[in-house]
């Protein structure tokens, strides 16, 4: 449970966006989507792979 403590006279809307940036840290909402479908560990690693090489192109574009 995430709980975010408010001082004394704080405005609701600081108070709210904490709460946001908390929630968000926890990875929960990108966890529901991942687990609506199911890919398989194959499809997973292959993906992986090419996020690897692409960020590896970027940095040699970078250099």
């Amino acid at each position: 449970m995430i709980i975010v403590p408010i001082k004394e006279g704080e405005n609701l809307e600081r108070a709210l966006k904490k709460f946001k940036r908390k929630f968000e840290k926890t990875g929960t909402v990108k966890e529901l989507r991942e687990r609506q479908f199911f890919t398989k560990p194959s499809v997973e690693k292959r993906q992986e792979i090419i996020r690897a090489i692409y960020r590896q192109k970027m940095q040699a574009l970078d250099e």
